[in-house]
């Protein structure tokens, strides 16, 4: 016998040994009315407090829809137990009977609203998470219908023209008739669910037959006059409550079967939540549409005199007011909604197209990459070829001087070429991250004299500005050249677009961190908290897809950084890139970043 079942057995049997001892004050108070009276009040009033503790301990999951599911249980027992305290105040402060008909009654039958609210959530079934407020508008618009049913029903036999008897019937039968649809509602949940739901189900559903027949046999002995509170009647009663409690510490126990959905629900396209919004929005058009209705029949089909004709018009056109209002707000916040999904469906749609743009773009660069590193070695032969014989003719006496000078021009430009050539190389092609030490002002100016190849008939420049004696930062220069390459190209862009201007980049020691600073005098940045979202772009379609500096921000991050940007004061943006620096050594400075650094601003 496993844990669980040795703590049921053990509940169960210290509630029967409690009915036991109910059942005994019950027969040995039997001559003393009011003794007995007070005694069952009291109990009737407490059991409810027990079925809530059991209840709200599965109140407290990161579920709002099997939490609502529970709370809705409770607050059933909560409405109970009101009307049980104003039966209370009659009986044992009052010692009086009951009047009759009783007005107090409307408390018992709104108990059952949360139940119908609570079984329409179906905590067990997969699917997609509701809004709460359209949970709770149509919890508001069942609670405001089915109040108005009562009042249009009962309420007559009560203000309009009093008649117990006629009162009693209308009462039982409209109580019955909720009592049964959560009786049953129950039983197909039970049936359709399994698992741990089922047995949650199934318990559920005795609490509520329990309850179903000691109502019954209540009204029973009222009508025959046999019935007194604290009798051996209200046995049912008291245990209805006691078995909601017990449903509630049965599903804390078995709540990580709870967690595991037992059913898919979903319509045709695929959503979880569109076959519910239309449930939702026909029974609220069959609630709106029911009172004309009620209206008709209360003018053309009801023979109950005009006192009752006039109370239940009245309760039509009050209704109306609320009902429509719940309706109208629904409606509302269920087109926001749908707008809202509106607009994230076309982004999306839109980011795929970008995104499948970024794919052809991607093979198209993996292409030119393959042929790139093919064309390189035949580019590179004839330029150590021409370096050769440039390095000869430059070293030989012989040659007037202006010849000489030239081949040393041809050796310069030659060796320019290998190294862009090489830079281009590095850039394109894919080769797996190495971390290294690296000097990042010869991946700044190795950026700056890729990206100023065709600056040559532009009206934007680019300025370096590289402190002499900087850290080392230990990283993969290819993906930092692909950071700081995509920062200087969108702000060239910007200040092409902007009739030219200059872009300063500046390396700094900031502390433990070496800082590479991109500021331009340009327009700006339009939304600088956006700009390193997946997608977002102020360029013209066929210009960019967005995903570069979101691509730059990842890289950054990767190599323990972080990037910045925001709008200076002075007009322009500025890109703040901050790496950590490794102290314990200065790396070796590529010779290629003097000649970067002297071309870099005159192209």
């Amino acid at each position: 016998m496993s844990s669980t079942t040795r703590k049921i057995a053990w509940l169960l049997s210290s509630w029967v040994a409690f009915l036991v001892v109910y059942g005994a004050i019950s027969l040995t108070h039997a001559h003393d009315p009011q003794a007995l009276s007070t005694f069952g009040n009291i109990v009737q009033c407490l059991v409810p407090l027990l079925a809530n503790a059991g209840l709200l301990m599965n109140a407290g999951t990161p579920h709002w829809r099997r939490n609502v599911f529970w709370m809705l249980l409770a607050m059933s027992c909560t409405l109970w137990m009101t009307g049980q305290f104003e039966w209370t105040y009659y009986e044992v402060y009052l010692h009086k009977s009951l009047p009759n008909p009783y007005p107090g009654d409307i408390v018992f039958f709104l108990r059952g609203i949360p139940v119908m609210a609570a079984l329409a959530l179906r905590p067990h079934l997969k699917r997609g998470e509701l809004h709460m407020r359209l949970g709770y508008l149509d919890f508001a618009l069942l609670l405001t219908w089915w109040t108005y049913l009562y009042v249009f029903i009962v309420m007559p036999w009560i203000y309009a023209s009093p008649a117990a008897e006629q009162y009693n019937y209308t009462f039982n039968v409209v109580t019955y008739t909720q009592n049964i649809i959560i009786v049953v509602s129950l039983a197909v949940l039970w049936l359709k669910a399994s698992g741990a739901w089922r047995v949650v189900y199934a318990n559920l559903f005795i609490a509520s037959t329990l309850y179903l027949l000691s109502a019954l046999a209540i009204d029973v002995a009222s009508d025959s006059g046999r019935y007194q509170t604290g009798s051996l009647i209200d046995i049912p009663l008291i245990t209805s409550f006691f078995w909601y409690g017990l449903t509630g510490w049965v599903a804390y126990q078995q709540r990580q079967g709870l967690d595991a959905p037992t059913e898919n629900v979903y319509d045709a396209d695929g959503d979880a939540g569109h076959a519910e919004s239309v449930w939702a929005t026909r029974l609220a058009m069959a609630a709106v549409i029911s009172l004309p209705l009620f209206a008709i029949y209360t003018l053309r089909f009801g023979h109950d005199g005009a006192a009752v004709r006039d109370f239940r018009l009245m309760t039509t056109l009050v209704a109306a007011v609320p009902l429509a209002l719940l309706v109208f707000l629904r409606t509302h916040l269920a087109d926001a909604d749908r707008v809202r999904l509106l607009t994230q469906s076309e982004h999306s749609i839109e980011n795929l197209r970008r995104l499948q743009a970024q794919i052809v773009q991607s093979e198209k660069l993996v292409s030119l990459g393959q042929l790139a590193a093919g064309a390189a070695h035949e580019i590179n032969n004839p330029l150590t070829a021409i370096l050769g014989f440039s390095d000869l003719l430059a070293d030989d006496p012989t040659l007037p001087e202006k010849a000489r000078s030239t081949a040393g021009k041809i050796r310069d430009q030659a060796r320019r070429t290998k190294t862009l050539v090489g830079n281009l190389l590095s850039f394109a092609r894919q080769v797996p991250s190495e971390r290294t030490l690296l000097d990042i002002n010869t991946v700044v100016a190795n950026a700056v004299q890729l990206r100023g190849m065709d600056l040559r008939s532009s009206n934007a420049r680019i300025e370096l500005q590289l402190e002499s004696v900087l850290p080392g930062v230990r990283g993969d220069g290819n993906q930092l050249m692909q950071v700081f390459f995509n920062i200087i190209s969108n702000a060239i862009d910007a200040l092409e677009s902007h009739n030219g201007g200059v872009l300063t980049v500046k390396t700094i020691r900031d502390r433990g961190n070496v800082v590479v600073l991109f500021s331009d005098n340009g327009p700006g940045l339009r939304e600088p908290h956006r700009v390193f979202d997946p997608f977002y772009t102020t360029k013209p379609v066929g210009k960019g897809t967005g995903l570069g500096l979101s691509i730059c921000f990842g890289i950054v991050q990767e190599h323990a950084g972080k990037i910045f940007c925001y709008n200076n004061q002075e007009g322009g943006a500025v890109f703040r890139v901050e790496l950590p620096a490794v102290l314990a050594a200065l790396p070796v400075r590529d010779a290629t970043v003097a000649v970067a650094s002297t071309t870099s601003s005159k192209s």
